[in-house]
């Protein structure tokens, strides 16, 4: 039987379609920084409130961020999904650096625990709905609804971010099971 590839969409803001989930993020976080994709979507969470346009100079920009967090999703919502196959490697950092980010203990020494609590609460369509949204809504002269709850996914995606970076900065291996066939399917 042949194995299906996820498609992550990566060619538009990467210029290049990655053929698997450690491929995608690691192309994702070299496209950009994690401050940019924190950055950017604070911003058009806060200008979907307002009358402005979000990046008034250059709309075009929150596309491009738009279209890299969808693929982020994309990537990270594969490796939720294999998580029971693979682990986050030790910290090599100091417990200090901990404070930096928006997550718990438990979640900064096992990223897989913020994918799992985030995609047992909201889809991977709702959250790529909340991403058209306030995209749409940061660019539109007009202000956004208030009935739209924007805060839950909001702090998910703060904290898939974070997650993701360090993920990617640990990196992952797989977990070893005796005696079983090793699966190299790609998600």
């Amino acid at each position: 039987m042949k194995k299906k590839k996820k498609n992550f969409k990566t060619k538009f803001w990467a210029g290049f379609e990655a053929g698997n989930p450690f491929e995608a993020s690691d192309a994702l976080f070299d496209f950009a920084h994690l401050d940019y994709y924190k950055r950017n979507l604070t911003q058009a969470v806060l200008y979907s409130f307002k009358k402005e346009i979000c990046c008034n100079d250059r709309p075009g920009d929150i596309f491009v961020f738009y279209k890299a967090v969808c693929s982020f999703l994309k990537i990270y919502y594969c490796l939720h999904k294999k998580s029971s196959k693979w682990k986050v490697k030790e910290s090599v950092r100091t417990e200090d650096v901990f404070h930096l980010t928006s997550l718990t203990k438990q979640e900064y020494d096992n990223p897989f625990t913020v994918f799992q609590k985030a995609f047992a609460e909201k889809t991977l369509k709702e959250f790529e709905f909340f991403l058209s949204e306030i995209v749409s809504l940061s660019l539109s002269p007009c202000k956004g609804d208030g009935d739209i709850d924007l805060a839950t996914p909001y702090i998910h995606l703060i904290k898939m971010l974070d997650a993701g970076e360090l993920m990617k900065e640990r990196g992952l291996e797989r977990i070893k099971k005796s005696k079983e066939p090793k699966d190299n399917a790609e998600c």
